[in-house]
């Protein structure tokens, strides 16, 4: 195959106003991720096939249609034949449909299909996506029609099924909710990709920003993750704990921030949301809310009117506070040369106020009402080693 005019063609999708796009298996994991993205859009006009309806109509519903997302497929059946309607004779009735508007008005519809690595493999569901591959390659050797076909690993993110074809989403679902997982072989090897990104690669080749295919007519998602099923729970199971450990995983980047978006999707409402421990005493009360590897905690504290919290140093450790609520006086004072600083600030303006290493501090709640104060340490608090050492400001 050659990817160069499947480029051209669907470039020029960019030039009209709005597209018209065709999704079989809208009602799918994948399908349901692609028409929440569409959805957003308003240049788009989304026209969906599910398992519900007449394979019979599909034809009709090209009508219009500038491009093509052939997500259906079979791979859990009862009956194995299932393969064959499901994933080979599917596809074929698309790829007729669409060589049959290519062939009587010259356009080109691009098809962007949802294959298998398991299509390389002697199994009956793998035969039935390579056969599947070989009728849209076909499609487009006799009509030019642009088509990349993604041989996706294990997809997984919102909406994946759990305890059928996806051990992500199967383990995210059962953690969340206390049941039991097996696992035959915490070692065993498992390549992922995540469904946001498999979206954004699928609305890249939808707006023409980068070519449809390979010249073999394949293309690939990045990126791709690998790891071990042990590994998977482990994370899991971490992310159900942090809520009473408070310590988060490195949540903001790659596997561990997409595996974390999913376990919580996996979340029933009535675990939307969780306690954690308020200690009170008659200044107000302190609570921890997050800790984190290697870059500290976040906690928040209260005071009465009156109330003068802190009164100590650190040798290394360093805060930031952020009066929410209330009025506070900030005073300071250096260890070695007695220098003293004193500043006012309260929540009506959004001002940090640092501590520094070697000078002992207090805050002292100067207003008539309750402080509401937010607190970022840049190290968990360790009792053995506290960094805090009690020292008067005022001596």
């Amino acid at each position: 195959m050659q990817a160069q005019e499947d480029n051209s063609q669907n470039t020029t999708l960019l030039d009209v106003d709005g597209m018209k796009v065709l999704i079989t298996g809208s009602d799918g994991f994948i399908g349901k991720n692609v028409q929440l993205h569409l959805a957003e859009r308003k240049d788009v006009q989304v026209v969906c096939f599910t398992r519900g309806h007449d394979v019979a109509k599909l034809p009709a519903l090209l009508h219009g249609v500038d491009f093509v997302f052939h997500l259906a497929g079979v791979n859990r059946p009862q009956d194995p034949a299932e393969f064959v309607s499901g994933n080979v004779d599917l596809t074929k009735v698309l790829c007729q449909a669409v060589g049959t508007v290519a062939a009587v008005t010259g356009k080109k519809i691009p098809i962007v299909y949802t294959s298998s690595t398991q299509a390389d493999r002697d199994n009956a569901y793998g035969s039935s996506k390579l056969y599947a591959e070989h009728a849209l390659f076909a499609l487009h050797r006799e009509h030019g029609v642009p088509v990349a076909v993604f041989r996706l690993p294990n997809v997984f993110g919102k909406w994946c099924k759990p305890n059928y074809n996806s051990a992500v989403a199967t383990f995210c679902h059962n953690i969340a909710r206390g049941l039991p997982i097996q696992v035959n072989d915490p070692a065993a090897p498992v390549t992922l990709v995540y469904v946001d990104d498999v979206v954004a690669r699928f609305l890249q080749l939808m707006d023409g920003a980068v070519a449809m295919a390979n010249a073999d007519g394949f293309s690939t998602v990045e990126p791709q993750y690998s790891t071990t099923v042990g590994e998977l729970v482990r994370l899991i199971h971490f992310f159900k704990e942090s809520r009473n450990t408070l310590m988060t995983e490195r949540v903001g980047t790659g596997l561990v921030r997409a595996l974390y978006a999913t376990y919580v999707s996996y979340l029933p409402p009535e675990l939307f949301a969780y306690t954690v421990a308020q200690h009170a005493d008659p200044r107000g009360v302190f609570v921890e809310m997050l800790k984190t590897p290697d870059c500290g905690q976040f906690s928040y504290f209260t005071a009465v009117p009156g109330i003068t919290r802190g009164g100590h140093y650190h040798h290394s450790k360093t805060e930031k506070f952020l009066v929410i609520r209330g009025q506070a006086r900030f005073k300071f004072r250096h260890m070695q040369t007695g220098e003293t600083h004193e500043l006012l600030t309260s929540g009506d303006k959004a001002e940090v106020v640092e501590t520094v290493p070697g000078w002992t501090h207090d805050i002292t709640n100067i207003g008539t009402d309750e402080m509401v104060v937010m607190l970022w340490a840049n190290e968990i608090f360790d009792s053995q080693q506290p960094d805090t050492i009690a020292m008067k400001v005022t001596l």
